[in-house]
This record gives C-alpha cells, sequence and structure tokens, in this order.
C-alpha cells in the first residue's frame, strides 16, 4: 500500500494563509449556520471569556430545589394577564415562569401549554392550580435564579444531572484559551465566493471576530459554540487541477443547562466556512451526547472533556492513514460492481445511478474505492433539498469511512 503524500502544509508548524479550497468536496454541515441565524446580538460573543462569563453569571445565581407539585400555588394579576406567578407553599419561595419553564411545567402535569397561553392570566392559572393540586403528587426539580427577578428557568424531573453550560466553555476554554487566536484553535475565516473557479474557492483563515462572524453563542437556554485549527492545513490528496486538497480541523459543543437539549460534541475536518458560517467540504463528522440523567455531569467529566482534549492534541497521521486506507480498498471494479456495492449500503438504484455519475462528473473516472465512493455519495447528499434526507445519507458516507 503506497503512503498519500504529505505536503508541507501537513505540519503542526506551518501557518496557513489565503489558500484554496475545494467547496465540492466532503459534506455540508448547516448546523453552526442555524446558530448564526437564530441568535439575536445579545446571544452573540466575541470571545470565550465573555461567553463564559455569561454562563457563569447565570449559574451563580440559580439554585436548584426540590418540590411537590401539590405544594405549588399560582398567583394570576387580573391587572396583568401575562404576569403568572408561583409560590412553593414549604418555603414561600415565589418565581416568576419564563416562558420555557412554564412549557416544562405545565407538561409535567398534562396541562397543554399551548392552550393555557391562549386563555386570560387568571382563566390559565387557575386551569395549572387545578391541574397541580389532582395531578398524582410528584417531585420536581425546580431551577430558579435568586437575584430581583426571581426567574424560574425550568422544571424537571428530579433525577435530573445538570451539566451546567459554563463547564461546556470551561473544557473548552483548557485548549482553546480565549477562542480569537491566542492559541491554534478560534473563530473560522471566511470563504470568498467571489474569487470561485472550477470547485474551489478562496479560503481566508484571518477574519475579525464581530457579532456578524463570531460562532460562541449563549442564551438563558443553552450554550452553543464552535472553533477550527484553520491556521494550519493538512493535505489530504491532490486536486484535478493539481492544488492540494486542504482540510482543517474543526469542533463544536453545545448544552442547555435548564434541560432543552443534550450535551454533546461534535468533531470534524473541513475545508472552508462561508460568511454565515455553513460549513462546507466536511469529511470524518463524529458526534458524541450525553442526556441529563443522574449520571450525567460524571459521564461529561469522563467522556468529552477527555474527547476533546484527545481530539485537540491528535497528530494528522491518523487522518491521512484513514484516507489512504480508503483509498487503497477497491470494492468494484466494473459498472456491475458498482452498483451491486451501492445497492448492498441500502441506496436506491436511482441514488447509486446519481453517485456514480457524480464521480464520473467531478473526477473524470468510475468510482473504485471506498474513497471513491464517499465522494460520491456526499456529492449528491449536497443536491438534496431536505436536510433530514441529506444527513442520512452522509451518515451512510461516514460509515463507510469507518470500515477501513
Amino acid at each position: 500500500m503506497s503512503a498519500l503524500p504529505v505536503s508541507p502544509a501537513t505540519s503542526d508548524a506551518v501557518t496557513g494563509s489565503f489558500r484554496t479550497a475545494a467547496t465540492t468536496k466532503g459534506a455540508v454541515n448547516s448546523n453552526v449556520s442555524s446558530q448564526w441565524w437564530s441568535r439575536p446580538d445579545d446571544q452573540k460573543f466575541l470571545s470565550l471569556d465573555d461567553l463564559y462569563a455569561h454562563t457563569k453569571g447565570l449559574a451563580d445565581v440559580s439554585h436548584a430545589s426540590i418540590v411537590e407539585t401539590n405544594k405549588l400555588r399560582v398567583i394570576a394579576d387580573r391587572a396583568d394577564p401575562r404576569d403568572l406567578r408561583l409560590v412553593n407553599q414549604t418555603t414561600g419561595q415565589e418565581m416568576q415562569p419564563s416562558h420555557y419553564a412554564f412549557t416544562q411545567l405545565a407538561s409535567k402535569v398534562e396541562a397543554k401549554p399551548s392552550f393555557l397561553r391562549t386563555l386570560p392570566g387568571t382563566i390559565a392559572g387557575l386551569v395549572l392550580q387545578y391541574k397541580l393540586m389532582h395531578y398524582r403528587p410528584e417531585l420536581l426539580k425546580a431551577y430558579a435564579r435568586q437575584d430581583e427577578t426571581n426567574e424560574l428557568r425550568a422544571v424537571t424531573g428530579p433525577d435530573y444531572g445538570r451539566i451546567f453550560d459554563h463547564e461546556i466553555v470551561e473544557a473548552v476554554q483548557r485548549i482553546a484559551g480565549n477562542g480569537t487566536g491566542d492559541t491554534r484553535w478560534k473563530v473560522p475565516g471566511m470563504l470568498d465566493w467571489s474569487s470561485q473557479k472550477g470547485g474551489t474557492v478562496t479560503y481566508n483563515p484571518f477574519v475579525d471576530v464581530t457579532k456578524q462572524t463570531t460562532t460562541l453563542f449563549a442564551s438563558d437556554r443553552d450554550v452553543f459554540l464552535f472553533l477550527v485549527d484553520d491556521t494550519h492545513p493538512i493535505e489530504i490528496g491532490k486536486l484535478p487541477n493539481g492544488d492540494p486538497d486542504l482540510v482543517f480541523r474543526g469542533f463544536y459543543a453545545y448544552n442547555s443547562e435548564v434541560g432543552d437539549q443534550k450535551a454533546g460534541l461534535a468533531t470534524m475536518y473541513l475545508r472552508g466556512v462561508c460568511c454565515n458560517r455553513m460549513l462546507w467540504g466536511v469529511e470524518g463528522f463524529q458526534e458524541i451526547s450525553i442526556r441529563h440523567t443522574k449520571n450525567a455531569p460524571v459521564r461529561f467529566d469522563a467522556e468529552a472533556a477527555p474527547a476533546l482534549k484527545t481530539y485537540s492534541e491528535m497528530a494528522t497521521s491518523k487522518l491521512l492513514s484513514g484516507i489512504t486506507d480508503a483509498k487503497a480498498t477497491v470494492v468494484a471494479r466494473n459498472d456491475e460492481d458498482r452498483l451491486d456495492f451501492l445497492l448492498g449500503q441500502k441506496f436506491s438504484k436511482g441514488q447509486a445511478d446519481a453517485i456514480i455519475a457524480s464521480v464520473l462528473n467531478e473526477e473524470q473516472t468510475a468510482p473504485e474505492s471506498i474513497w471513491d465512493f464517499v465522494n460520491g455519495i456526499t456529492a449528491v447528499a449536497r443536491t438534496l433539498p431536505h436536510q433530514d434526507a441529506r444527513i442520512e445519507m452522509e451518515k451512510k458516507a461516514s460509515r463507510l469511512l469507518a470500515r477501513v
């Protein structure tokens, strides 16, 4: 088996600059872009220090306590139909539920929150009080701010294992510092689509971190951050025009300490990030997630945090070896073999024909190796209009790579 040629660009000591990115290779990932589009400016942060200060500040003024459903009293203000408060009759604590906490509480006692929101506050309060008093007694974990807001942030089961948002940020800070270039991990640069030519686009890793370019996000419900090592590109092959095919490391981490989503970490290699924070040319995507069960904090410390550290320190040789193996693993020699192989991977006849055609179009040769078929699959996936279908096809490509 011949080794994949390694150029100086694979050296960790080499700092990347403006370069071409093969955006027609690999998968497209819109998860970071979805965060960027949906967040208002006050949920966008310019450094990990600022992100940590926000998430830690919320946690410091919040406290969790166990309450019984039938010990909660609802207070509604006739003058303000939106003003609905809860009192823990055991402790006397008064809490103002957030929109999300109200949804959680109503759902816990089988009162449809969307229906309650159509009612005047006083009537909604009566319905919710009735449900709290007559629903089977149940212990809940109330997570509320103990400051001037008295905001009830979350209502979960008593065994909810809270991983704090600031713990996610802190774990990332251990490898990424401030996330703005003081270490090799930073907010990503940007593709210049005006430079597009023959399937490649110029990528600039050096872009100022602003509200328009940041990939560090948090609200009172969650945290999401994405960082890359885009100044140390790795050459994984050659493009048809002879240019190096370059990728770089990237990862995103996410969590919701109020129960809105799991904690998770996704790692990948990619070729570029565009202005709306869409990830292009993604290879080797892997993700782990942790539900907020009783042992969730222990699992985060034992699994996610070490995995992030290992990924950040991993040598490029493992990636290059995997691609070399994928290129060397020939699974089809003729048209019949190609079709049989793809049908065996649960692709339809139409999908198989499209995958083969995409490789012929982009590489001017029919697919033979695992690497060829993976590139064809991800190329077809990029054309699918529905995200679920696209992700499902990309997962099949990832499973193929994992086989070698």
